[in-house]
């Protein structure tokens, strides 16, 4: 008998994955592969996309010919902000812009005059400044400054549903990939935003289904049901939301700490300063709430320099134990020692000043530096949205200082967390199926840990 297997391709900007998993989801299979980039017409790098299309192909063609498996479905989660642009023919028309690529600030400045005020735009979209990480102004830079090229476009897919469309070959937009910062959607009005319509943009953009959409349809002589595809950002966040009864948000640690609150009642940032407050939406279109913090990145600037500082061997942070008593000692008189260098906050002193005996004091010192940063990060999220429930995953799940220290902060929110290693590829398998996940879920594929706050003495 073959195995009943959902099939998921889980592309990254570094790492490509292709995952089979049981009726459980539970993984059986697994492989992957990264690409060298490529140029694009400016000389700026960007990913294969040739290449990796033939890597699809080949990869799923691969597992069905084999016929130890029988593939049911196949979905696609990919990182967002990119579009691949297809002439009538559905062959691509421009690589793949890279979402770092520099976008040309007269094209900026334009769009501005026409459809500011600046502050009111980002809000109203859920952005947070405008650059080629705004998917939406990549067609508009498009057509007015490569016309020829906009003429040609049929359709512009972002990225989950070009992958989908190589296969089914039926063009589609969906929520998760139009709300992630693509300065397209006005959250107010749950529609394009009105640019669209006067740019006519929206004849370019095909039409929009709900992420749960499938296509049933031969493929090579096996009967497969074909995703649509999800942005990853959200793919990550579904278990948690089909799995969990009870509001909560969920803090995704990793380079950028991301806080979802996937149960706002206000989606949109009142502060127009404040550039990490952004939107994403769920699969059946309602808004996010997120707010982001280059936690990973500062964390990892710092760790060096107490490296330097203290000659300790570069992994050493990783064995550091929570001290309670040490806790206690910074806690009596606490100030803020550490000057951030990716970060901008109004409590950093001039100048870091680490004078501490010893390295364990000094790390204990970031930690709930960066812990108080996390906690304005958790609270800009949830605003006044009853959650009590937190859900911890990514690098940070593992640090016990910080857990310990978060757990001590919100005395009043449940904490858990879990090891999502699967996640957006496993979000993606559930999206398209039609199996309930119960409260059991989450212990048994994410390995589900809770955390009570310490008890501080004397």
């Amino acid at each position: 008998m073959k195995q009943k297997v959902t099939a998921v391709f889980d592309i990254g900007k570094t790492n490509k994955k292709f995952f089979l998993f049981d009726k459980n989801f539970k993984e059986v299979h697994k492989e992957y592969i990264s690409f060298d980039e490529i140029e694009d017409e400016d000389g700026y790098p960007t990913e294969n996309l040739p290449a990796l299309k033939e890597w699809l192909k080949e990869v799923f063609n691969r597992i069905l010919e084999a016929k130890k498996y029988k593939v049911q479905a196949i979905n696609f989660s990919t990182y967002g902000a990119s579009l691949v642009h297809i002439d009538e023919h559905g062959n691509p028309l421009t690589p793949l812009y890279n979402y770092l690529k520099p976008l040309d600030q007269n094209i900026i400045d334009d769009f501005f005059s026409k459809y500011g005020p600046k502050e009111e735009f980002l809000k109203t979209t859920g952005c947070s400044d405008l650059s080629m990480l705004n998917s939406g102004l990549q067609l508009y830079w498009l057509k007015h400054s490569k016309p020829e090229v906009y003429k040609k476009i049929k359709y512009s897919l972002h990225l989950p549903q070009y992958l989908s469309y190589i296969f089914a070959k039926i063009p589609l937009s969906e929520y998760t990939s139009i709300g992630c910062h693509t300065a397209l959607w006005d959250y107010g009005k749950k529609d394009y935003h009105s640019w669209v319509y006067k740019e006519g943009i929206d004849k370019k953009l095909p039409p929009i289904v709900s992420t749960e959409t499938s296509i049933n349809m031969n493929y090579n002589g096996n009967r497969i049901k074909i995703g649509v595809g999800i942005h990853d950002s959200s793919a990550a966040l579904l278990p948690y939301v089909r799995s969990i009864k009870k509001k909560f948000a969920l803090i995704s640690t990793g380079t950028w700490s991301i806080v979802f609150n996937p149960f706002t009642e206000n989606p949109i940032s009142t502060d127009t300063d404040d550039k990490d407050a952004i939107n994403y939406m769920r699969i059946n279109g309602k808004p996010v709430k997120a707010s982001r913090l280059f936690l990973g990145n500062e964390y990892k600037v710092q760790i060096e320099k107490l490296r330097e500082i203290y000659g300790v061997d570069k992994d050493y942070h990783r064995t550091v134990k929570f001290n309670c008593d040490t806790f206690k000692e910074i806690n009596k008189d606490f100030k803020h020692f550490f000057k951030w260098e990716s970060i901008v906050d109004e409590d950093m002193p001039e100048q870091s000043d680490i004078s501490f005996d010893n390295y364990d004091y000094a790390y204990h010192q970031l930690m709930t530096e960066l812990v108080l940063l996390q906690i304005k990060c958790i609270k800009k999220a949830i605003g006044s949205d009853a959650v009590s429930r937190l859900y911890l995953d990514g690098g940070f799940s593992d640090n016990e200082v910080y857990t310990k220290l978060l757990t001590h902060y919100f005395r009043d929110k449940k904490l858990r967390t879990t090891k999502a290693s699967l996640g957006s590829a496993l979000g993606a398998a559930i999206s398209i199926s039609d199996t309930k996940l119960n409260s059991k879920f989450l212990k048994e594929n994410y390995a589900l840990k809770k955390h009570v706050p310490f008890i501080i003495s004397g």
